[in-house]
């Protein structure tokens, strides 16, 4: 059995207003399909594969039950960016930058704010996702640090591992890893302990739980469990992981929900006072129907689901 979704996003995210994907249900419960557009059909089989792991396997039992959580402040105006904070309930924010319709001033301008909504014990991320080169971050990455008064970290400043390395030698900030491990061709085989200082893990891309447990110690670096920006449905999956974690120092990027306009399910995963709940299994999507994707949606998405399944 499966259902496609198409629900609207508050704000433009990752060039995307619109989050589409499919619901996958097996005998151990629902899985979530979701990858970007720009996702091959091989880039976008570890995906299925991590679908498939959570409506028919399940996940590993956790070492914990509950999940330190980052709000998610997207590229908005200083004072939408307090109020997103302010009413998160979280102690730490990640914050987009480097976006082409923002400028750097811009982008101190959405920290600083956040760090005024946190106040000076909250910590402050920022994520850049690949945007700059190696002179570009490094001068990027010291405004940002004296706008947020101190950032806990810098997510993909650049996009080669090489260039990380360079950068991390040149700033105080710590660098964090996220599209270099997880769109690697091989990501139990990227050598990224000198080139970062956290590993930012995924479960879809990297396909699934299991896969990724192994990548997180592969990589053997402290880990930040993040979202792909799903439904509460694929969101479980990303708990259960930050749950089975051997170790986690970090707040996790799982605090995606409120992204959305809405949900599949009213067992919503949304933090509460910052924590969000490890759950067993994947929450019954009983409100689907209301973001029922158009027939060509459907189509176009059953489509690549058979397609990717070929590379299974």
């Amino acid at each position: 059995m499966s259902f496609v979704y198409a629900i609207p996003l508050h704000n433009r995210f990752r060039g995307i207003t619109v989050r589409e994907g499919v619901l996958l249900r097996g005998a151990a419960g629902w899985g979530e399909f979701c990858p970007f557009a720009d996702y091959s059909d091989t880039e976008s089989a570890p995906w299925l594969a991590s679908a498939l792991e959570a409506s028919e396997v399940g996940w590993p039992e956790p070492v914990r039950d509950r999940i330190e959580v980052n709000t998610t402040v997207p590229v908005v105006s200083p004072e939408r960016a307090y109020e997103l904070v302010t009413a998160s309930g979280c102690r730490t924010a990640k914050v987009k930058v480097a976006d082409p319709r923002s400028s750097l001033v811009d982008d101190c301008d959405r920290v600083a704010a956040v760090r005024d909504a946190l106040g000076p014990a909250g910590a402050i991320r920022v994520d850049a996702n690949t945007a700059w080169d190696v002179d570009t971050a490094v001068k990027s990455i010291r405004e940002l640090n004296r706008a947020a008064g101190g950032l806990e970290y810098v997510e993909q400043p650049c996009p080669s591992i090489e260039d990380l390395a360079a950068v991390r030698l040149c700033v105080d900030v710590r660098i964090a890893a996220d599209e270099s491990i997880r769109r690697a061709e091989d990501p139990l085989k990227v050598a990224v302990a000198e080139a970062a200082d956290v590993a930012v893990i995924k479960v879809a891309p990297l396909g699934g739980v299991r896969r990724a447990l192994e990548v997180a110690e592969a990589c053997g670096l402290p880990c930040v469990v993040s979202s792909a920006v799903e439904t509460s449905v694929g969101l479980a999956a990303g708990l259960a992981l930050a749950g089975a974690l051997p170790t986690l120092d970090f707040a996790c990027g799982l605090g995606t929900r409120s992204l959305l306009t809405g949900d599949v399910t009213t067992d919503e995963l949304s933090p509460k006072d910052g924590y969000l709940p490890v759950p067993r299994t994947a929450p019954e999507p009983n409100t689907a129907e209301k973001f029922a994707a158009s027939q060509e949606t459907t189509e176009h998405w059953q489509a690549r689901l058979t397609r990717v399944q070929h590379h299974l």
